[in-house]
């Protein structure tokens, strides 16, 4: 008999709601178990109250952005894995040299079986031991 595998919690920050919508099912529907929030700030909220695998960021977000998320994140909460998310080519440049906080950065729109082989490769990665 096969072990169980817990599913991955993912956190998804993006303040569209039609994205956060179509994230959080098609995540859902893949296996995980997702909170989502609008914004950066909220982020930053359920990061404390709770553990996550993944935070699935856009970068341009009202309050508080993916990147300055990403940073908070990697900083406080070395253990979660990051992936930003950007439909602006200059937000996505801003992001250049983050490569130690996400395996890339996803371009919108995105293919949604690219996205979820992109989630699935950035939560095989190790993560640092508490």
């Amino acid at each position: 008999m096969a072990d169980l595998v817990e599913p991955a919690r993912i956190l998804v920050a993006e303040d569209e709601d039609s994205v956060r919508y179509l994230l959080e099912r098609a995540l859902t529907l893949a296996g995980h178990k997702v909170t989502t929030v609008q914004d950066g700030a909220d982020a930053l909220v359920e990061l404390a109250r709770h553990r996550f695998d993944l935070l699935l960021t856009d970068i341009r977000m009202p309050r508080v952005d993916g990147i300055t998320l990403a940073l908070k994140t990697a900083k406080d909460y070395p253990t979660v894995r990051i992936l930003m998310m950007t439909g602006f080519a200059d937000e996505k440049q801003r992001a250049h040299g983050m490569e130690f906080l996400s395996h890339e950065v996803i371009a919108k729109p995105f293919a949604l079986p690219n996205l979820l082989r992109t989630v699935e490769a950035v939560l095989q990665r190790p993560v640092a031991a508490l």
